[in-house]
């Protein structure tokens, strides 16, 4: 994610559940595309006309929280969102995230000074995040090499389809 274009953020606060992310109505639906279309439906509708490619999600404390459902991060991942720092992440929905190739960076600093008129870019390597406006340069610890050929494949499945040679 080095030398990418700044994205546009989407700010939210602590304890986003997952029931917020994707209402429990559209969990019949698998396809990722499909889901993006109902992400925030019943606090942020403007969330699946407006989120772009790029674009990037800052949170508070706590975000994921809730059940264990892959269609939260499966949603916003659809949606575009290339990464998401928070606070702090619900555990089951980081591994979930990770087990479908999508970066999330915990820094407070960083959630709790960025807002939704600033645009950044993300490094995951370094866990540099820095701020166009003004040049501000949040670190964060970085995600780890071996969960980076995780999202760099696509996620766990890919990734162990890669090293066992296609089967």
């Amino acid at each position: 994610m080095t030398g990418d274009k700044p994205g546009k953020i989407w700010k939210f606060g602590d304890d986003v559940d997952t029931d917020l992310i994707i209402p429990a109505r559209y969990l019949n639906v698998s396809d990722g595309k499909e889901l993006a279309a109902h992400c925030f439906a019943d606090v942020r509708p403007e969330f699946s006309r407006e989120a772009t490619v790029g674009d990037i999600l800052v949170a508070g404390k706590n975000f994921g929280c809730g059940s264990s459902r892959e269609h939260a991060p499966l949603a916003l991942k659809a949606s575009g969102i290339k990464v998401i720092i928070a606070e702090s992440f619900a555990r089951i929905f980081y591994r979930n995230s990770f087990n479908i190739g999508f970066p999330l960076l915990e820094s407070s600093e960083a959630a709790r000074a960025l807002t939704a008129a600033d645009r950044v870019t993300v490094d995951i390597a370094t866990g540099e995040i820095k701020r166009e406006s003004d040049g501000a340069v949040f670190s964060t610890h970085p995600i780890p090499a071996f969960m980076r050929e995780l999202v760099d494949a696509g996620g766990l499945v890919p990734y162990l389809r890669k090293k066992r040679g296609g089967t």
